[in-house]
């Protein structure tokens, strides 16, 4: 996310996926990341919640499996 200081473990990523049997093989086919994201008390939240509706387009993860599967995010902003 834009110039949002993530290092020492300020962003905490959990992924929870869904599968289905298809043609007797296990297909992963909705994940759910659930971000953690450590932040000031005064840190400008709105500015963080709109950096956050705009990062799938860039995430290279989502851009790689977004087509095959359906992928869902939220943030949860905890004070550091």
């Amino acid at each position: 996310m834009r110039q949002i200081d993530a290092s020492d473990g300020k962003l905490i990523g959990h992924g929870t996926g869904e599968v289905e049997i298809e043609e007797g093989v296990l297909v992963l086919r909705r994940l759910h990341v659930r971000y953690e994201l450590r932040v000031a008390p005064d840190a400008d939240r709105a500015a963080l919640e709109r950096a956050f509706q705009r990062h799938m387009p860039k995430c290279p993860i989502y851009r790689s499996l977004n087509r095959a599967i359906d992928i869902t995010t939220s943030l949860e902003l905890r004070d550091s």
